[in-house]
């Protein structure tokens, strides 16, 4: 007796409703596309230099995502059993397929941010709020 209660799931269900919801959360949880673009750009790198690269971030933050993403197949990281031991994280193949998704919202927010901040401003400063 699945009749309409599938459907009704599928309805309620972000994770069914929508397909992409899945990429979204791997590919922009909050730390991962900072990642993700600085290890495309600079090629491989210790976790030092992409901290510094990317800055705010915590090691904390950056070792539970890199972590991540080397689960979720993005960054490969690779151990170098020497004294002191080395540790390079780089952008996997399936990391760098997403680089058309990457260049697609930079173009977007090259042409749209300017009316985000318009539409914010707006509602920021209307009397009626």
């Amino acid at each position: 007796m699945t009749g309409g209660t599938d459907g009704a799931a599928a309805v309620t269900d972000p994770q069914l409703a929508c397909p992409t919801s899945a990429v979204v959360d791997i590919v922009f949880s909050r730390w991962t596309t900072p990642i993700l673009w600085t290890l495309n750009a600079h090629g491989r790198q210790r976790f030092v230099e992409l901290e510094r690269r990317i800055g705010a971030i915590t090691p904390k933050v950056l070792t539970q995502r890199l972590r991540q993403l080397e689960r979720d197949g993005m960054v490969v990281r690779t151990y170098h059993p020497e004294v002191p031991p080395r540790v390079e994280y780089e952008i996997s193949e399936l990391g760098r397929s997403l680089a058309p998704l990457f260049a697609h919202l930079a173009g977007w927010a090259a042409a749209n941010l300017d009316r985000v901040e318009r539409a914010r401003h707006d509602y920021d400063t209307d009397p009626a709020r």
